[in-house]
This record gives C-alpha cells, sequence and structure tokens, in this order.
C-alpha cells in the first residue's frame, strides 16, 4: 500500500479542514520553529574531515529541512526563525523562497552570523560534524519575532528540540507553543537530540548521536505535554523517556503526553503509537520502507519528517503517511546533502511505485535514470516563460572584427562590457526584469559574465571550440573540469554541427562529446542549451524535415536539454518540433531562435512563423544586432555612447517583433510590419 502524492493548485490550507484532525480556515499548513544554517558537505566522500578539499554549500538546520522538504511536497510551510546580515543568511532565504517556503518571518539579526555546520562522509557509519553555532542568529529568535496571529494562521507548529536547549529559545518556543494551544493549531515536536548543541559533548564532536542527561530527559519531559505528534529516533526517544531501553523509554514518555509517537527505526521502516505503549515493541506494528544503499545517513530524518507531515497534513491514513516518510528518507540516504535530495511529489510517486514492483532493482535508487531526472527537472525552478536574448558568445567573428580594424584585441573585451550595459538599459527602459537573456563566452567576455552575473538574468555561455565538426570542447576534452568553476546560475551552452544522415563515425564521435556534456551536466547541476545546425551536405540544402530528424535522433539516444537553440523553420516543422519535445521531454523549458547574422525583416519572419509555438520561448541574436555598431566603434568612428544606442535599437527592435508577433497569433490578427525606421535599424 502507498500513498500517491500529487502537487495540486489546492493545498491543504486552501481545501478546508480534514475529518477532524485540523482546525478550519487556517492559511498556512506547518510553520517550523528552529535551525536555519548553512551545511557545508564534503565532496570527498571516503575522506577524513581534516582531509577534504571541496565542499557543496547547501540549506541546512532540522527545522529549515523540514520547511524545505514541505514546500517541495506541496504544503504551504513558513519557516520561524533567524540568519545573520550576512551572505549566507541571504543564501538561505532565497534558497527557501525559491521552494515556495514562506519567509516572511524570518528575521535579519544584525548583530549575529548564520549558524554554518562542516560535515564530512568518512564510511556508511561515519559522519563527522562540526557545528559552528556560537551565539548564532537563529538561537537567538526572539517571541517579539512574531505574533499570536502569525501562530495562528496554522494548521500545524513544528519545533526541533535543540531550540529548548537554552533560556532564550526555549521562552520564545514555549511563546509559540502557548498561541497554538490557544488557536487549536496542532504541535510537533522533532526531537532532534543532538548532544553537542546542549553542552554535553566536545565542541567538535557533532557526531556523537546520544549522551544520556537526567537534565535533558527532565526538561523535555515538561514540554511533551504540550505537543500532539513527536518525531524522534531510538536514541532520541530514550533521552526523552530518560531510559535505557527504548520500550521503557515509550513507556515514560507516554505517562506525560497523550500525543502520537512516532520512532524511526533507520533501514527497518517506523512504529507509531497511538493509546498505551505495549510491553514489547514487537507488539508494534513495523512500518516498513525500502531498503536502499545508504550514502548518507544525514538529514534523512528530516526528508522523513517531511514525508510524513505531508500525508498528516493532508489527513491521510497514518499507514499512508509512514509509507510516504521511509521513501522520503530512503531517497535522501541514497543521496549527497539534505534540503537540495529532497523528493518532489512525481520522484516519490515514481520511487514507490517502481520499489514495489522491482524492490531488489531500487536498492540503488542513485542509479536509476529515471528517477534521477525527475529529481533534476521537478523540483521549482526560475520561471522562464519568455527569453529575450542577446548573443554575444562569438569568438572568431570578433577576432576577425579586431583584425580588419586595426584594433588591439584586448579591446574586444570592454566592448562586450559595453553590451552589458546597453542590455541593462534595456531591461531597465522596457521593464524586462526576468525576461532578459544573453549569450556570452570566457574568452572575450570574462569580464562582461562577471558584470551580467547576479543580475536575474538568463545567462547562456559556450563549450564547444568555435567551427568544430566534429564538436570539439574549448578548454579539452575534460568538460566537467571546466564546469567545476562556473556559477551553477549559467546555462551551458553547445553548438554543434549535426546533421542525422552524416557517415556513421562522424555521427558517433558527435554523439559520444555530446554524451559526454550531458553527463557532466547531471552532475554540474548546470542546465544546458544544445544549439543544433544541420550543415548542408554537398551544398545541397537540407529537407525540411532534417531539424526535426536531428532533435529526434538526440532524443532516442536519451539526451534531454532543457534548452533547444534553432533556426526558424515553417509553420509545419514548427508543429512537428512541439509534438516531438511534448512526447519525449514535457520537462523542456522550450526553445529559443537564432539569428545566423540575417538582416531584421528576415528574422521578423521567422519570429512570425514560430509565434504559434508552444516550446519557442523567445530568441537569442547576435550579429545581427552587434556586428555594424562593433565595426565602427573598433575603428574609432564611433564612441561607447553611440554603440550602447546602435545595439539598443536593434536589440528593442527585435523585442518589439517577437512580442508582436506573439501578440498577434494569440489574437489571430496579423503582426504588424514593420516601419522603415525598424527596417533600417
Amino acid at each position: 500500500m502507498h500513498m500517491a502524492i500529487t502537487r495540486s493548485t489546492a493545498t491543504p490550507a486552501e481545501s478546508g479542514p480534514g475529518p477532524g484532525r485540523f482546525a478550519p480556515g487556517k492559511t498556512r499548513d506547518i510553520i517550523c520553529l528552529g535551525r536555519l544554517g548553512v551545511d557545508l558537505y564534503a565532496q570527498q566522500v571516503g575522506a577524513r574531515l581534516e582531509d577534504v578539499s571541496t565542499f557543496a554549500k547547501y540549506l541546512g538546520g532540522s527545522s529549515a529541512n523540514i520547511a524545505f522538504g514541505c514546500a517541495r511536497l506541496g504544503l504551504k510551510s513558513a519557516m520561524l526563525t533567524r540568519v545573520g546580515d550576512d551572505h549566507m543568511g541571504r543564501f538561505l532565504l532565497e534558497t527557501l523562497a525559491k521552494e515556495g517556503c514562506d519567509t516572511s518571518h524570518v528575521r535579519v539579526d544584525h548583530e549575529r552570523l548564520t549558524a554554518l555546520v562542516l560535515l564530512g562522509i568518512k564510511d556508511r557509519d561515519t559522519f563527522p560534524l562540526i557545528f559552528y553555532r556560537e551565539d548564532c542568529a537563529d538561537m537567538a529568535v526572539d517571541a517579539r519575532d512574531f505574533d499570536e496571529a502569525f501562530i495562528a494562521s496554522s494548521r500545524a507548529l513544528l519545533i526541533t528540540g535543540t531550540h529548548f536547549s537554552t533560556e532564550q529559545v526555549n521562552r520564545t518556543s514555549l511563546t509559540a507553543l502557548d498561541y497554538a494551544r490557544r488557536n487549536n493549531v496542532r504541535t510537533v515536536l522533532d526531537i532532534d537530540y543532538r548532544p553537542v548543541l546542549w553542552g554535553l559533548t566536545g565542541k567538535a564532536d557533532g557526531e556523537t548521536r546520544f549522551v544520556a542527561s537526567e537534565g535533558v530527559s527532565a526538561h523535555l519531559q515538561r514540554i511533551l505535554p504540550l505537543f500532539d505528534l513527536v518525531i524522534g529516533t531510538e536514541e532520541e526517544f530514550r533521552i526523552a523517556g530518560g531510559k535505557e531501553s527504548l520500550i521503557d523509554a515509550l513507556a515514560r514518555v507516554r505517562e506525560v503526553t497523550d500525543a502520537t509517537l512516532l520512532v524511526k527505526r533507520g533501514p527497518l521502516g517506523c512504529q507509531i503509537v497511538e493509546g498505551a505503549v505495549p510491553a514489547s515493541l514487537e507488539a508494534l506494528p513495523m512500518q516498513r520502507g525500502v531498503e536502499v544503499d545508504v550514502l548518507n545517513v544525514l538529514g534523512a530524518g528530516d526528508a522523513f519528517a517531511s514525508g510524513f507531515l505531508s500525508g498528516w497534513l493532508r489527513d491521510a491514513p497514518l499507514d499512508d503517511c509512514a509509507s510516504a516518510a521511509n521513501a522520503c528518507g530512503a531517497l535522501v540516504v541514497s543521496r549527497h546533502g539534505c534540503a537540495p535530495a529532497m523528493p518532489t511529489p512525481a520522484e516519490l510517486d515514481y520511487f514507490l511505485r517502481e520499489a514495489a514492483a522491482d524492490p531488489v532493482r531500487m536498492r540503488r535508487p542513485d542509479r536509476d535514470a529515471t528517477l534521477a531526472r525527475l529529481h533534476r527537472v521537478t523540483p521549482a525552478r526560475t520561471p522562464r516563460d519568455e527569453v529575450l536574448g542577446f548573443a554575444f558568445d562569438h569568438r572568431n567573428q570578433f577576432f576577425d572584427l579586431a583584425q580588419q580594424t586595426g584594433a588591439d584585441e584586448a579591446r574586444i573585451s570592454k566592448l562586450k562590457n559595453l553590451f552589458v550595459e546597453a542590455v541593462a538599459q534595456t531591461e531597465r527602459a522596457l521593464d524586462l526584469q526576468g525576461r532578459i537573456g544573453v549569450l556570452i563566452d570566457d574568452r572575450y567576455g570574462q569580464d562582461a559574465l562577471n558584470a551580467a552575473t547576479g543580475r536575474g538574468w538568463w545567462i547562456g555561455r559556450p563549450v564547444e571550440l568555435p567551427g568544430s565538426n566534429p564538436l570539439v570542447f574549448d578548454h579539452g576534452r575534460s568538460i566537467g573540469t571546466t564546469l567545476a568553476a562556473w556559477p551553477i546560475g549559467h546555462t551551458v551552452k553547445c553548438l554543434v554541427q549535426f546533421h542525422p544522415d552524416d557517415p556513421v563515425e562522424q555521427r558517433i564521435e558527435q554523439e559520444s562529446q555530446l554524451r559526454a556534456l550531458y553527463d557532466a551536466v547531471q552532475v554540474s547541476g548546470h542546465e544546458l542549451l544544445l544549439e543544433v545546425i544541420p550543415p548542408k551536405r554537398d551544398g545541397v540544402p537540407n529537407a525540411p524535415d532534417t531539424l526535426y530528424r536531428a532533435l529526434k535522433r538526440l532524443y532516442n539516444i536519451g539526451l534531454y536539454p532543457e534548452w533547444w537553440k534553432l533556426e526558424p523553420v515553417d509553420a509545419a516543422q514548427w508543429q512537428a518540433i512541439d509534438a516531438l519535445i511534448a512526447e519525449r521531454d514535457p520537462h523542456c523549458r522550450g526553445v529559443v531562435l537564432l539569428g545566423l547574422s540575417a538582416p531584421v525583416d528576415q528574422l521578423v519572419e521567422g519570429f512570425r512563423l514560430a509565434a504559434q509555438s508552444a516550446t519557442c520561448r523567445g530568441f537569442t541574436v547576435g550579429r545581427t544586432i552587434f556586428y555594424e555598431p562593433s565595426l565602427a566603434w573598433l575603428a574609432g568612428e564611433i564612441g561607447d555612447d553611440a554603440l550602447i544606442a546602435r545595439v539598443r535599437g536593434t536589440f528593442e527592435t527585435l523585442i518589439a517583433a517577437w512580442r508582436s508577433s506573439r501578440a498577434g497569433a494569440q489574437s489571430g490578427a496579423p503582426a504588424a510590419a514593420l516601419t522603415r525606421e525598424e527596417k533600417a535599424a
């Protein structure tokens, strides 16, 4: 039995109360109060933390992981905590917001830094970690950071045990609990016992999971009566109950609370205690999960809690909640990191279905290509419904322009910086935030790339050696090494002269290079843009369906780029390409049109033909925009301001033409003809 979880337009908070588990009229599903920090995960698996050389940066902290996981599973979650007024705090806020988590009550602390954790993966049982949490921001969260109305707006309030470990956070958490109890908000405790955070181990010993403490046990037992659901591992219930054996600890917990007790039993699954605690653990039904090979147990409990809550807050039967919880935990232990490893509803449904059919194959979910693809494409992504792009990633063409004008090659870098300024002016003038795109190289355009990054633009940068056929990468065959230094927000753009009827040897070489690139971006996390231009063979123009067949071949060999960059085709071919993409990759981000130095009126005709396409999102045009102004600027005939004005003129003409074509297609009216001035531009 398993629960199918889908992301619907009506979340639990909107769809009304269940059969009695929650009060009606709530606008949020869950508020999570507790730890929010940055996790730096060692990338060298098997190394001592002393020997690790590189780390991956993720959102971390148990409460934040649960808020993140719940949001990813379609719940209206909110985070209640603090971050520092620093770069890491802003990273955390942006990461939560991108996932759809409410950050309206994550206060910025101007006196403290954001918390930090260093984590290693030595082997299947050894996970060294160091908490850098001395007077950190999230431990300063205060009752003045929220009001009763905020707590009352939610179906449930979750607090993790760390936020009872000092006088400050204990007082804050008790205030939140008081508001919750007064307003029929269900309360959840994730015991989240970290002895180091209670001052019971050395400061560097974050790995130790259990140290007996009568003081901690007594403190937890004072707060347990305030909760409706308590989640913990065997060790965490032992500290809560203050007993050596788990069954005795559960009995002691039951003496002080009527809460539902959810006991995480690792690879065995979980056990749920409602009502009296039996005399033995064997008398408790075991909710078994999918057994998987473990890479990293860190964060698996937070994923487990997210999965359970995603059902619990939908009033699902507890068995189904446990099934989802076990599946989420199993997926996260097979992956690097925690928050980014959390599954989406599509992943969860697929994993449960496939594990039921073939549990042996699903012992290694990290090797399942479909699951890996779902994990890549189904989380929330920055919307790119329209891409209005200026491409100046050309290298040979700019070198030729410098040679032709006798200009110093070093001036090309300044020229490309001026292009960034032109694009920025267009963005401001036409209010195009979130719609601007640029293609920039790192040979002449590294300074321009730096200037463009961080503005919210869609940025692509090339990896191909210009003119290479078969495909050769510009910085050598080890493409993964190249991508390691790229910002994650940069899209990998690769132009390939690919013809489906090329000789077999040439096609195999092309496809092998593209496969290497595709595998590299799966690891690096960058999006991929394939610019496919079928070359003429023996000087004969290509057949109308050549481009369609080229794309179909690339899909057939298992390549699923987020983006395609294609030359304009006729309406019939657009219909065929749309159908192909819809069939093979419904998660494709779309198509952008290339220019190939065509005159403006010819490009506008291409826009008109693409206007009915369901997948074409816009254009990235280069030489049509930059060639003449660049030639004049490099020759010293015009200055910076004139260059910017001329580039803007053509770019904005194309933007107007694209939008006019789209508007005409939607209304059924023909696109407006270019004016004489627009043609001249």
